[in-house]
C-alpha cells in the first residue's frame, strides 16, 4: 500500500500559508511624516526600524523602510501580495510621494500539507541520507529536509504534517511534496 492509497491525495492538502515579497519605490521615505498621515500605520523606531502598514482593505501587511524598500508579508497568495503592495503604493502616492510602478518579487512561499499518517522520523532521517537531513528531536520536533530540485526546505513532523518553505512559485512547493512522497514510498517508510 502506498501513501497515495492511505490518503486521498496528499497534494490536495497543500495550502499556501504565507507569501513574502519585496518591492520598492526607488527613493527614501520620511517614515515619521508618513506615519502621521497614513491610516493603519504603526511606527516605533525604538522597536523596529520600519513602518508597519496594515491597510484596512488588504489581507497582508507591508513593512516600509526609510530606503524606500517594501516587504509584504502575511499574504495567502501571490495575488494578495500584489494587491497589498499596490494598496500601499497608492496610499503613498496619495500623500504626494512619487512612487512610479514598483516591481514585486516573491521571496518565499510557505506552504503546509498533511501526509495523512504518522511518520517515523528516525527512519526517514536515515533513509533520506544524513547529508540532506537535520534531525535533532531534543532541539526541534521536526525533521529538516533540504531538497536540491526544487530548491526548498521541508519540515516533516511525526504527525504527518509538513511545512515547505523557500519556494518562489506554488509549483515548487507542489513538486517538493510530490518528490518527498515518491522518496518515502520508494524507501517503504510510508503506507
Amino acid at each position: 500500500m502506498s501513501l497515495e492509497d492511505t490518503v486521498e491525495d496528499p497534494v490536495t492538502t497543500l495550502e499556501t500559508q504565507n507569501v513574502v515579497a519585496s518591492s520598492g519605490i526607488g527613493q527614501e521615505i520620511d517614515l515619521e511624516s508618513v506615519a502621521m498621515d497614513l491610516t493603519g500605520a504603526d511606527f516605533d523606531p525604538g522597536q523596529f526600524p520600519g513602518l508597519i502598514y496594515r491597510p484596512a482593505d488588504a489581507a497582508a501587511t507591508c513593512l516600509l523602510f526609510r530606503s524606500g524598500k517594501i516587504t509584504c508579508t502575511g499574504a495567502g497568495s501571490i495575488e494578495e501580495v500584489h494587491e497589498t503592495v499596490h494598496v500601499a503604493v497608492d496610499a503613498l502616492a496619495e500623500l504626494g510621494i512619487d512612487v512610479g510602478t514598483p516591481e514585486v518579487t516573491v521571496q518565499n512561499i510557505v506552504s503546509g500539507a498533511d501526509l495523512g499518517e504518522r511518520l517515523n522520523l528516525n527512519a526517514i532521517a536515515i533513509g533520506l541520507g544524513l547529508e540532506s537531513v537535520e534531525y535533532e528531536p531534543e532541539q526541534f520536533p521536526g525533521l529538516v529536509y533540504r531538497l536540491d530540485d526544487p530548491d526548498v526546505v521541508a519540515l516533516l513532523f511525526g504527525s504527518g504534517k509538513m511545512v515547505i518553505t523557500g519556494a518562489k512559485i506554488h509549483d515548487n512547493a507542489e513538486a517538493a511534496l510530490e518528490e518527498i512522497i515518491r522518496r518515502l514510498n520508494d524507501l517503504g517508510l510510508v503506507g
